[in-house]
């Protein structure tokens, strides 16, 4: 009995024992076989589409308009500071790369060609060279699980995957690494040793040391670059100061090193024969030997990024701060390439982006003027710096991260790449492609609108409005702009203040009849606020229209306001509640067409942190901008304006409502109205 007893428990042990191992196998198998299969984990699409390569030519000067544009969410993932989008225009394709991936289109069309994702991977790093790309990904939460894979960049076939190796270098700001000559540069864990690996199938071609003492940079924002036939990356040498290293991507073989005179990481541009570097002390320029080809001097020459240059016409063209200067003062230069010797210099606003194609050069300013809503592309001719300024068909905020601001010319189009704040909360970065448009009436300046068109700033709210706002009619100040050579003819913007003394006349408080009939205002208020068309943007709010003020409802209960706006008495006894406050009316855009100026109102919505749509200002749509409701951005057909008033509560929206009002009757308009409506 006492044996049987013993030998069913040994059964039951291994019973037991086998289970567990069954369970362990099964365990092992799922994480091995399912979760990290590829079938569930890589969402690829490839392409048999032939594409052709696209001329070296941008659009001519003159007024531009979107051809096609695509947005690419910022992939916000575990490992901060690569959350960057970046893109690059060769071969007839425009390629959107970011943390989530890779994502090629057509660049004439913007059509879809093809895509490589990983779920559960980020995308850490990239590198082009020739016809192939080659993408780096780790696995979230799992730095020492990592994969290159190589791709035919005009169908999206896998050619090869490797595991081990890093790039060399990789840029945090556009996650690019160096390649060229159909090889990519990648190190080890200690960064001290280069390898060359074939971007056709992998494999390793040479293998260079690094010069004792000095590793490469990790994480620093631009500390490398490429071009076909050379690559240059910065390293750090223990308490020296940083070195520049060139090598031919082929071969390995060290073109040249340079020591530089900071030992912080440097921003390093590669250009076609010139290499620029920024350590904090200056920007020099080093031909493709090694030697040096200018330099300019300052701490904050380059700020906190990289100075835009361009090789054009024999010449290097930089936008750089000249030592001592303000922010958002710039210079742009022209150097000889042959001979050192500046051929031209001006002064500049402060340029994002620089491209060069077809013998032009075209430049990127965020704001096309302080004043005004849309970016803004001068036209530079690099034989003399003589520019031409056109206005861009979108807003931006160069502050916004996600992605740098990037330009590219090809084939008759001009590739403008900028940060956006939707989709919130993570942003995305915009890839918008002009070509020309059709010449207006106007100068090219004003999108091709007439300059007589623009309305006088200070006409667009009535006195009335202004002495039931509690605002002194006479203090109004107005301020003009131009462009370049372009002045406005009227006041773009107004600014009131409220009286020093009282004693203004009693004025009802503005209001809109709840049931939207007639108003019984002496301003002329609208009997009914116009419904609004599907959100658009106006371009960012400008410096002086920041967002402040309370938060944003229509006074007496009026429709669509989320909250009711605290009215007022009239009475003159609400010092307190108003205390010193002043409006500005600024009038950002005329466009050609309601349709061109919805657009816009589009744009700015997108680069606006908070933006929420009014349905109770009137015209054709209007936001309330920042975190409260001292901003409110209204459109009415072609116009588009912004009014500011910080205090009291709802002040801004009241006024809002006037000047849609105002517009919409023709106020502060020329008698003459322009056949561009």
């Amino acid at each position: 009995m006492g044996g049987r007893r013993f030998g069913g428990r040994r059964r039951a042990a291994v019973g037991v024992v086998c289970g567990v191992l069954v369970v362990a196998v099964c365990g092992v198998l799922v994480v091995r076989v399912v979760t990290r299969a590829e079938w569930w984990q890589v969402r690829h699409s490839v392409t048999a589409v032939p594409v052709s390569p696209l001329a070296d030519v941008g659009p001519p000067p003159g007024p531009l308009a979107t051809s096609w544009q695509q947005s690419a969410p910022v992939h916000r993932g575990p490992l901060a500071g690569y959350n960057s989008v970046a893109f690059e225009v060769a071969y007839g394709q425009a390629v959107l790369a970011s943390g989530s991936g890779l994502d090629v289109r057509d660049a004439r069309t913007g059509a879809a060609r093809w895509s490589y994702r990983r779920m559960g991977w980020t995308m850490l790093g990239w590198a082009a060279t020739g016809t192939r790309l080659v993408g780096y990904f780790e696995r979230d939460g799992d730095r020492g699980e990592r994969m290159m894979v190589g791709f035919d960049a005009l169908s999206g076939a896998e050619l090869w995957r490797q595991s081990g190796e890093t790039p060399a270098s990789v840029a945090r700001t556009t996650l690019r690494w160096p390649a060229g000559s159909d090889t990519v540069l990648t190190t080890d864990g200690d960064r001290r040793v280069l390898y060359g690996r074939s971007a056709a199938n992998g494999a390793r071609l040479w293998t260079q040391r690094l010069p004792e003492g000095c590793r490469l940079f990790e994480g620093a924002a631009h500390a490398s670059g490429s071009v076909e036939k050379t690559a240059v990356l910065a390293l750090e040498c223990g308490k020296g100061p940083s070195r520049l290293i060139a090598v031919r991507p082929d071969t390995g073989a060290v073109r040249w090193t340079r020591s530089l005179d900071s030992a912080d990481a440097p921003e390093v541009t590669v250009l076609d024969g010139v290499t620029l570097a920024a350590d904090g002390t200056a920007l020099r320029a080093y031909r493709d030997n090694g030697d040096r080809l200018a330099e300019w001097s300052g701490e904050n020459v380059c700020d906190d990024v990289i100075c835009p240059a361009v090789v054009a016409g024999g010449r290097l063209v930089v936008a750089y701060r000249p030592d001592g200067a303000r922010r958002g003062e710039q210079r742009l230069e022209a150097v000889e390439t042959s001979s050192g010797q500046t051929a031209w210099r001006r002064d500049a606003p402060e340029y994002a982006a620089l491209a060069a194609a077809g013998g032009r050069i075209y430049a990127l300013r965020p704001r096309l003027s302080s004043a005004l809503l849309p970016a803004g592309v001068d036209v530079v001719a690099p034989a003399d710096g003589a520019t031409q300024t056109v206005a861009a068909p979108f807003a931006m905020d160069p502050e916004l991260d996600g992605a740098r601001p990037w330009l590219a010319a090809a084939g008759g189009l001009l590739y403008a790449a900028v940060p956006t704040a939707t989709p919130r909360p993570g942003g995305a970065a915009r890839l918008v492609a002009l070509r020309g448009g059709s010449a207006g009436p106007g100068p090219a300046e004003l999108g091709g609108t007439p300059a007589a068109d623009w309305p006088d700033a200070c006409a667009l709210l009535q006195r009335p409005d202004l002495l039931a706002a509690r605002l002194d009619p006479d203090s109004a100040r107005p301020d003009g702009d131009r462009i370049g050579e372009q002045k406005l003819p009227h006041a773009v913007s107004c600014t009131y203040q409220a009286p020093e003394q009282e004693g203004l006349p009693d004025v009802p408080p503005l209001t809109v009849a709840p049931s939207g009939g007639p108003s019984e205002q002496p301003s002329g208020l609208p009997a009914e606020p116009r419904g609004s068309a599907s959100p658009e943007r106006s371009g960012s709010a400008s410096p002086s229209a920041s967002a402040s003020g309370g938060k944003s409802p229509g006074p007496g209960g009026d429709g669509g306001s989320p909250t009711p706006e605290p009215s007022e008495s009239g009475t003159g006894t609400g010092d307190d509640e108003w205390g010193a406050r002043s409006l500005t009316v600024t009038v950002k855009w005329v466009a050609p067409t309601g349709q061109a100026a919805s657009a816009l109102m589009e744009s700015l919505r997108a680069v606006q942190s908070q933006a929420r749509r009014r349905t109770d200002i009137g015209g054709d749509e209007a936001y309330e901008l920042g975190p409260t409701a001292g901003t409110i951005a209204v459109r009415v057909d072609r116009y588009i304006v912004v009014v500011t008033a910080a205090r009291p509560l709802g002040a801004a929206s009241r006024l809002a409502r006037a000047v849609a009002v105002g517009l919409a009757g023709g106020a502060g308009r020329s008698p003459q109205p322009s056949n561009s409506s």
